[in-house]
């Protein structure tokens, strides 16, 4: 498998997940200067994705909670959410033709805002090939993905002055 970094210690890798079980890794983080309820929020609203994720042309939410689905460049994955902490944390393992993944997000409140953490493990032979073709692939969509948060939950209006 991928000789990967050790995750953050707060991310609950669900069985056969974990960063050295994994074809692909990486982690991105970002401070963002809004409340965790407001970065928390963006990310929930799955069905704005396609408005602002990179790569995510389709999102729907399931007829079960806590389920949805989503086109990434063109393939369809089903998503189980398996962690959903209000303002705290995010984790949900999805499963694409050739491709399962789970990734995980942690919010904590930081001095001027919120310290955001994600972390993606990915596996199959999907996740094989473009680890030999493009080795950085999955960290720089992490990386434009909490860009976008950052960019979006700092120019959200503060619930406070409303």
């Amino acid at each position: 498998m991928l000789d990967a970094p050790d995750g953050h210690p707060d991310i609950h890798w669900p069985s056969g997940f974990s960063p050295d079980q994994a074809h692909g890794f990486c982690q991105a983080q970002a401070v963002v200067h809004a409340p965790p309820a407001t970065a928390f929020a963006l990310l929930a609203e799955v069905t704005r994705w396609p408005d602002w994720v990179p790569g995510i042309t389709g999102a729907r939410t399931g007829t079960l909670p806590r389920t949805f689905e989503v086109v990434f460049h063109e393939q369809r994955f089903e998503i189980f959410v398996g962690e959903h902490e209000p303002h705290r944390r995010l984790g949900w393992s999805g499963v694409g033709a050739g491709v399962q993944l789970y990734q995980a997000w942690l919010f904590t409140a930081v001095a001027g805002g919120t310290h955001v953490v994600t972390e993606n493990v990915v596996r199959g032979p999907v996740a094989k090939s473009l680890a030999a073709l493009s080795p950085v692939w999955a960290r720089r969509l992490n990386t434009l993905w909490i860009a976008q948060l950052k960019r979006l939950s700092e120019s959200a209006p503060d619930e406070r002055d409303a």
